[in-house]
């Protein structure tokens, strides 16, 4: 099994973010963050949140491990590219499918917020 903190911290790496930038756009302490990357299982949610802010696929960050492909091209200062042994892209969909119906359940909870105060 992959260590989670590990592996955010090599494609945190990867993304060239520091830990402070990272733990601002989390909105966590530097030290809070730090420690997540210790920690081989994180939660599902601040799992979300980090994938998001990195831009990799949960299911990446999972299953990176030493045995993964990673290929880093770096020429004229330009990153290169990330290759898994699986497709991103229906982990990809996934998320954002959640992230859309998330969305339009707060949003039909607010609808209902905003009635309720209007009748009142």
């Amino acid at each position: 099994m992959s260590h989670i903190g590990n592996n955010i911290a090599r494609l945190r790496g990867f993304r060239q973010i520091p830990q402070k930038e990272m733990a601002s756009k989390l909105q966590i302490a530097q030290q809070t963050y730090s420690i997540l990357e210790t920690k081989s299982e994180i939660d599902e949610e601040m799992l979300e949140r980090i994938a998001i802010v990195l831009d990799f696929p949960i299911q990446a960050i999972k299953e990176l491990d030493s045995h993964s492909v990673l290929s880093v091209n770096q020429q004229g200062g330009n990153a290169g590219s990330i290759f898994y042994q699986y497709n991103p892209n229906e982990k990809m969909i996934e998320l954002y499918e959640r992230m859309i119906k998330e969305r339009d359940e707060n949003i039909e909870t607010l609808k209902s917020i905003i009635e309720k105060i209007k009748s009142a």
